[in-house]
């Protein structure tokens, strides 16, 4: 199987890539996304029924919530007139005539505040055993029939913590219409027992559930219909609705069963308010027809979208093919330009996919190798012209060999006979002298130790500071004892030290200093050659660092700086470069550092 495939894919090497495009988008796109779309056909339709269900699930959260906040004004309404000492002293006062009971009423208007100020309260009532009162609708003393009811009962034989929800109408208020009530047992200082009736406004109970989108509804434990989006339910029991069997015995979750003769969902969840035995059961439909006839247009539609979109894509891929060939095509020819030794080409091809970034890399490259010749023909001029600058100064120094023996003979002739004749200073530099010229002579083209560097630095200044005078010249060398090894080209301090005599300190007539300094930090050799002479305007230290950077010799280029300056390029690179400082009146400083171990 695996050499079948394999033979196959070898096969359609030979294809153009563009019709192995089309070829390929037949099995791997087409087929597909037949498949897929019917898989999502059905998965649209089962996710559009969860959906439905979570939603509703989420509005029957949102009613438990609305409602549960419209239970809990009443509640803490009871529990605040429950602890009301003035309430008490007016329920356990017994009156003598109807004006002391009146004037009680009106100074306690209690009960139609809290009505007016909380919309979801209709009425406050409080059914009192107190026979001395008079009913007024609000205080009530209640009759053989309101005692014999069972939510008076019930309330009589519970504690006054807890409490009862029951939509009913009260007997003893004629025209009150039926009601969803919380009943509260109250005690006055143990003295009399009455009950609290607060009536639920039934249009607030109406409001929680009207704006949903389906059909809902609130039952009490009873299973009276305390609220509904068709409010024509409202006071009708569950028993009655046609519905009703299918609801008999469901508990909180979600069912399906024939509502009003359609495949329907129903959610059921129970709201218990705090304090309380009983509560309300929250319940809501959804027609399962309506959601999947909205499903199945949307499923015509995505395949009609599909199959439109099937045809735009063969004829996209078609397009995108051959733009992708002649793309490569034009990579090939540039390539094939490279491969023939033209470097100026330059491949435009625009894009930021894999193409264009391949064409950038390959500009790119391209540039690099003709960068690159570049600096190997300019390394190789520069090579060459450093070998030709050793060669003239091998020449130069081999003109100058006339006959050292001789030379060296004769100087020391010369120093015996001033010894002799009592010219000790004289004679000590004649001695200076030879020495210099031995050590300039013997001097070759590999590096020497810095020491020797610094010795040859040392007879050329006390020579100097024999023509100048000790008073006109004084000189420094600091070298450290961890440089003193380091190997570096040969006279590459001591014309910098000759500039500084020669160009610093010739025209100063007393108190000239040189100070020669050498030490190693951070893996470098750093040497500073400075001088208190006359200095330089800004004008002509500018024209001499730009003068000591030219290849070309001119007469008013300060030559030795040059020569000094391009032999550490060639050797060292840029970074090892001649660095001139000075201020007028205030003297120059030379400076370069090279790496160790070169």
């Amino acid at each position: 199987m695996y050499r079948k495939l394999q033979g196959f894919f070898l096969k359609t090497n030979n294809i153009r890539l563009k019709y192995k495009l089309i070829l390929f988008f037949i099995p791997v796109v087409f087929v597909p996304v037949m498949f897929v779309g019917s898989y999502l056909t059905a998965e649209f339709r089962h996710t559009v029924l969860d959906h439905a269900t979570t939603q509703t699930s989420n509005n029957v959260d949102r009613i438990k919530s609305r409602a549960y906040e419209i239970l809990k004004i009443p509640i803490d309404v009871s529990g605040r007139l429950m602890v009301d000492t003035r309430l008490s002293k007016l329920v356990n006062t017994n009156y003598s005539n109807r004006y002391d009971i009146v004037q009680a009423y009106w100074e306690y208007p209690d009960f139609s505040n809290y009505a007016n100020l909380f919309k979801e309260i209709t009425t406050i009532r409080l059914y009192v055993d107190n026979p001395t009162i008079l009913d007024n609708w609000e205080f009530i003393v209640p009759d053989e029939e309101t005692l014999q009811a069972p939510w008076y009962q019930k309330a009589m034989a519970k504690p006054s913590s807890r409490i009862d929800w029951d939509y009913m109408k009260e007997a003893q208020i004629p025209g009150s219409p039926p009601a969803f009530h919380l009943i509260r047992k109250v005690s006055f200082d143990n003295e009399r027992i009455g009950v609290f009736a607060v009536s639920i406004s039934q249009d607030e109970m109406n409001l929680i559930v009207s704006q949903e989108p389906f059909d809902s509804l609130l039952l009490d434990s009873k299973g009276t219909i305390v609220a509904a989006k068709n409010t024509s339910w409202v006071g009708k029991n569950i028993k009655e609705m046609d519905f009703a069997n299918d609801l008999t015995g469901r508990t909180k979750g979600t069912y399906e069963f024939d509502f009003e003769g359609k495949p329907s969902k129903i959610i059921i969840d129970d709201l218990l308010p705090s304090d309380s035995d009983n509560g309300l059961k929250i319940i809501s439909v959804f027609s399962i027809e309506s959601i999947i006839h909205e499903a199945n247009k949307v499923n015509q539609l995505g395949t009609t979208i599909i199959l439109v979109s099937l045809v735009l894509a063969t004829l996209l891929i078609y397009l995108f093919s051959s733009l992708l060939s002649n793309r490569l095509l034009n990579l090939n020819k540039s390539l094939n330009k490279v491969a023939l030794g033209d470097f100026n080409t330059k491949l435009a091809i625009d894009g930021r996919d894999e193409i264009g970034q391949l064409a950038r890399q390959f500009n790119y490259m391209v540039a690099n190798i003709a960068r690159l010749m570049d600096e190997v023909t300019e390394s190789n001029e520069q090579r060459n012209q450093l070998m030709l600058h050793q060669k003239e100064i091998k020449l130069k120094m081999l003109a100058s060999q006339i006959n050292p023996h001789f030379l060296f003979n004769a100087l020391e002739s010369i120093r015996m006979r001033l010894h002799m004749s009592g010219e000790t200073e004289v004679a000590t530099i004649v001695r200076l002298l030879g020495k210099l010229i031995r050590k300039n002579l013997e001097i070759g083209a590999k590096d020497i130790p810095l020491e020797d560097e610094f010795e040859i630095i040392r007879c050329y200044l006390e020579i100097q500071r024999f023509r100048y005078g000790n008073e006109r010249l004084s000189y420094r060398l600091e070298l450290e004892t961890e440089g003193r090894e380091l190997r570096i080209p040969p006279l590459i301090i001591q014309p910098l030290v000759e500039n500084a005599v020669i160009h610093g300190l010739e025209q100063v007539e007393k108190g000239g200093e040189l100070t020669i300094r050498a030490y190693v930090q951070e893996k470098r050799l750093f040497v500073e050659v400075a001088d208190n002479g006359l200095g330089m305007l800004p004008e002509r230290l500018e024209e001499i660092r730009r003068a000591i950077g030219e290849t070309e010799d001119r007469q008013e280029h300060r030559i030795g700086l040059r020569n000094v300056n391009q032999r550490l390029v060639l050797t060292y690179g840029e970074t090892s470069g001649l660095i001139i400082e000075s201020e007028p009146g205030e003297g120059t400083r030379i400076s370069f550092s090279l790496p160790i171990g070169g």
